[in-house]
């Protein structure tokens, strides 16, 4: 199991967290599989931005990002160097330590589609 820390999220997870995560699942199943009700408007399907995270450690250890995922993190609302959608970072064997940002943009909730 790899060891995923997130850090406090003042709605999301308050106190931060500590995670076991199998290698080969996304880091978005990690945090819904552990309580963390980290939006997902797409359903995973890589078509929107909800699930943006920074990873502040371990993120050479990821899979470089697809095309597709590196233009949506384009619209990502605080976007960083070490962004990526959680719901296509695969966990590796590296430990990770993560990020939600505060805030999130929904295109399709907010009229923007």
């Amino acid at each position: 199991m790899t060891q995923i820390i997130v850090l406090p999220h003042v709605e999301l997870c308050p106190d931060g967290a500590v995670l076991e995560a199998a290698p080969g699942t996304t880091i978005l199943d990690t945090l819904l599989g552990n309580g963390i009700e980290i939006e997902h408007a797409c359903e995973k399907s890589c078509a929107c931005t909800t699930c943006h995270v920074i990873v502040r450690e371990g993120f050479d250890s990821l899979e470089t990002a697809e095309d597709e995922e590196e233009d949506l993190l384009d619209k990502a609302w605080g976007l960083e160097a070490q962004s990526r959608l959680s719901c296509q970072a695969v966990v590796k064997e590296t430990p990770l330590v993560v990020e939600i940002p505060r805030y999130t943009i929904n295109m399709a909730r907010e009229g923007k589609h």
